[in-house]
């Protein structure tokens, strides 16, 4: 199996790894922070291109560093201000629907079809149960609906259920 991480290639950016799929034949990329209710940049690009060519991707980072585990920071610095504000509005939506905002981040990222995995990362054994519960959560379907009613997400995100 050939493995490309997107910081091997110099940078965690989409391009990156877009470039690594013209110029070779991986077979999974790891990818951090690129696809998540925060960024959406992997959606319309790597994800299609790799979907065409039978490559998965690892997401890592699907909490942004924490914004959306309910920290400060994301990619590891403080969050801007409109980061936090759409934070905080998709944090209204999962207290409306009585959802986890962290079981949300998570299924968001397992339910595209070329994600293969998601790392959350854990300090503990006792995240690694955590996170694995969120993963098991049930979150009804008008959440991620009103999501893309309000434009959070666009319509053709896939969502957990479709």
């Amino acid at each position: 199996m050939r493995v490309i991480r997107a910081w091997g290639l110099g940078v965690n950016r989409v391009e990156a790894c877009q470039r690594a799929l013209e110029e070779s034949d991986p077979d999974v990329f790891l990818l951090a922070g690129r696809y998540s209710l925060l960024d959406l940049s992997a959606l319309d690009t790597l994800f299609p291109a790799c979907a065409a060519r039978g490559v998965k991707v690892v997401v890592g980072g699907p909490f942004n560093s924490g914004l959306l585990a309910g920290g400060s920071k994301f990619e590891y610095a403080d969050a801007s201000p409109q980061l936090v504000a759409a934070r905080d509005r998709i944090a209204a939506l999962c207290r409306q629907h009585g959802v986890d905002i962290k079981a949300a981040a998570l299924q968001f990222c397992a339910a595209h079809p070329v994600v293969a995995s998601v790392i959350p990362g854990a300090k503990n054994a006792e995240r690694v149960r955590q996170n694995a519960e969120l993963m098991r959560q049930p979150i009804p379907a008008s959440f991620w609906q009103e999501l893309k009613r309000q434009g959070i997400l666009p319509a053709h995100a896939p969502t957990p259920g479709k």
